[in-house]
């Protein structure tokens, strides 16, 4: 005996009639079945007999899945199922579809000219399903002979064209009756204004479950709270989706995730608006008319500031602010981030997320944070569940161990394929025992460059260019991300790099090394479409102390190499550029005990500034090109010269 053939039919089916007899308003028409069912309490019709299913499987040619045979013996049909559906067949009205409705054609049209066997077969059951559905608004129900289970139970599919959604699967015929239960609950739940609170035992039942969920997801007892949280939604209880929301936000799940009936409270929407505005201005092809559609029921000021946080976002100003002990972990955490101590930025918020404090009883968790351009970079699945599970908001309960920190305390990551493989060639600076935003008045050609706001890598190449004017040949303004690379170091890092020319390159090491120690690497091991080359070279107070480059398959070295970084080790055979490029940049890590921020310069956000070329003038005899960009210009009339503004050799 299975679930499905041992499951009580009659009791289900009676307290399903009975809440929805409940649920009728007083002194409201009905049609005169519904009202027989009313005063009947049933929502059925007598059950069939053995003799009568018998009779159908003849017809159909097939014998009925169990747990439809068992519902058939209960009720022999069924009104009422779901919101959707008015009636549900029974042993005379049930029949194979065969594409009455003639949406197997129209599926199949959709399918793609490669589309596999599974596709298909998906396409094809308008063709061979058993049709449920007798009246309904227009939604389909349909019993699939083709997918079985074990226990010979057919899966149920259903689909309104209304919907805008594929069709629905439901793993058998109780399954189906019951999301439908759930759904009749869920309809309920959204009174209009002025009408009267459904509620019946089972919405009591399911609030108290969510309130519990509260406690339970403040204690750090998450996993238990996001079920109860999802089995309660499915009804369609007010906070369940909202308190939901905020747990799946923090594993990383952003889709249908809109914090529904808290977003629009003024008391969380400065937590919650922010992350709901930032998944919205992540996908620029949405007009930002449907941000309001997330917020209905919103007074005007509410709409107002969720316009100006996503132009906050999309601008990179937004802040995240907190109060309290928390609040001040946030700022140090922000710091910290910034020059791309992703990691100690991280064991900074974990370790005051139990000083937080929630702005009212439905917070579950500091939200806002994942919207903000430095600390949003921060978060992963592992830290969310990490965060998660750490008591707060005044709540006690069992600390979870720490997640392990995102960076390697070495070079070598950068010797490491990134997705895509594109990161073949890349160039750092490291200046010993300065701060970051000194950087540009070492490596920038101009005193008093600044700092650019925190950006990712995409972001501020695509800002430079945009702003870019002037595009030489010869010249390689480099774009720098900037940061601390380990203790008493700084860095500056381009990790798209303009092609190498060694007769021309120029090392700023010497420049950034004035009164301190710097150290240049410029490695292009594994590019695709120009020989390897690796550059190194090491300036103290302004003098350079050695150098080498690796190029054209020989070596060009000068000063006194330490034996660790004697380029002689690494290209020997060179057979393998990637495993040179990783035992080069171990040598650097041991001598000068340095790194680079992973996760802060693939994933985060970083302050840049343009440095001064990295190569020399041009000898005399050299040509270059220089394209010069005049925007909103006139154009010059017939027969006029443009001057020495459009491009040219020199």
């Amino acid at each position: 005996m299975t679930e499905t053939t041992a499951f009580d039919w009659r009791s289900f089916l009676l307290r399903w009639s009975g809440k929805w007899a409940d649920s009728l308003p007083d002194g409201e028409t009905r049609g005169e079945d519904d009202e027989a069912a009313r005063q009947a309490r049933w929502l059925g019709f007598p059950p069939a007999s053995e003799e009568r299913i018998a009779a159908m499987e003849e017809r159909l040619g097939q014998q009925m899945p169990p747990s439809y045979r068992e519902f058939l013996k209960v009720s022999d049909g069924w009104r009422h199922a779901g919101g959707f559906v008015w009636l549900l067949a029974g042993t005379e009205d049930a029949h194979w579809h065969n594409n009455e409705s003639g949406l197997a054609d129209m599926f199949e049209e959709y399918l793609d000219e490669d589309a596999g066997p599974e596709e298909r077969r998906e396409a094809d059951i308008w063709r061979r399903g058993l049709q449920l559905d007798v009246e309904s608004d227009i939604t389909h129900v349909l019993l699939d002979p083709e997918d079985v289970d074990e226990d010979g139970e057919w899966a149920v599919y259903t689909w309104a064209s209304w919907r805008a959604a594929p069709p629905e699967r439901h793993a058998n015929f109780l399954e189906f009756m019951r999301d439908m239960f759930r759904e009749f609950h869920s309809l309920l739940a959204r009174r209009m204004d002025g009408e009267a609170v459904f509620a019946n035992d089972t919405t009591r039942k399911l609030d108290a479950l969510v309130e519990e969920a509260r406690l339970e997801a403040l204690r750090g007892g998450w996993e238990r709270a996001v079920k109860a949280l999802d089995e309660a939604k499915e009804y369609g209880r007010p906070r369940a989706a909202g308190l939901g929301d905020q747990i799946r936000r923090l594993l990383g799940e952003t889709h249908m995730v809109y914090f529904d009936g808290l977003v629009t409270d003024p008391l969380y929407a400065p937590e919650l608006l922010p992350p709901l505005v930032a998944e919205h201005a992540v996908h620029s092809y949405r007009d930002d008319s449907t941000v309001t559609f997330h917020l209905r029921g919103a007074d005007d000021d509410l709409v107002s500031l969720a316009h100006a946080t996503l132009d906050q976002v999309r601008n990179g100003t937004y802040r995240y602010r907190a109060a309290g002990p928390f609040g001040e972990a946030v700022e140090r955490a922000r710091e910290l981030a910034r020059w791309g101590d992703s990691d100690g930025a991280w064991r900074t918020l974990r370790n005051a997320v139990h000083l937080w404090e929630p702005l009212g009883p439905d917070h579950l968790a500091p939200l806002g944070w994942v919207a903000d351009p430095v600390l949003g970079p921060l978060l992963t699945p592992e830290r969310g569940r990490e965060l998660l599970s750490t008591p707060r908001g005044g709540h006690a309960g069992e600390a979870p161990s720490p997640t392990a920190g995102l960076d390697p305390a070495d070079l070598a990551w950068l010797a490491e394929p990134d997705p895509g493989n594109n990161r073949t060639s890349y160039r750092f600076v490291l200046v010993e025992g300065v701060e970051p935003e000194e950087l540009p008045g070492r490596l920038a050609d101009q005193d008093g460059t600044v700092l650019n706001e925190p950006m990712t890598s995409w972001e501020a190449r695509h800002r430079s260019l945009r702003d870019q004017t002037e595009f030489s040949s010869y010249e390689d303004r480099a774009l720098m991300a900037v940061g601390r690379a380990g203790t008493g170091w700084s860095f500056a890092f381009d990790g798209a790099p303009a092609p190498f020319h060694r007769q021309r390159f120029v090392s700023p090491a010497e420049a950034a090394s004035t009164g301190t120690r710097a150290v240049v690497v410029w490695s292009g091991l594994r590019t695709r479409h120009a020989e390897p080359f690796f550059h190194l070279s090491v300036a103290r107070d302004g003098a350079e102390q050695y150098a080498f480059t690796y190029a054209d398959g020989g070596i060009h070295k000068s000063g006194e190499i330490p034996r660790a970084l004697d380029p002689s080790r690494f290209f020997g055979d060179m057979e393998d550029g990637a495993e040179a490029e990783r035992s080069l940049l171990e040598a650097v890590t041991g001598e000068f005990g340095a790194c680079l921020p992973r996760h802060a310069i693939v994933n985060g956000r970083l302050h840049t500034f343009t440095a001064r070329s990295w190569t020399r003038p041009p000898k005399d005899g050299e040509t270059y090109t220089v394209i010069r960009i005049h925007q909103g210009t006139a154009r010059p009339a017939d027969g006029e010269r443009a001057g020495d503004d459009g491009p040219g050799s020199r």
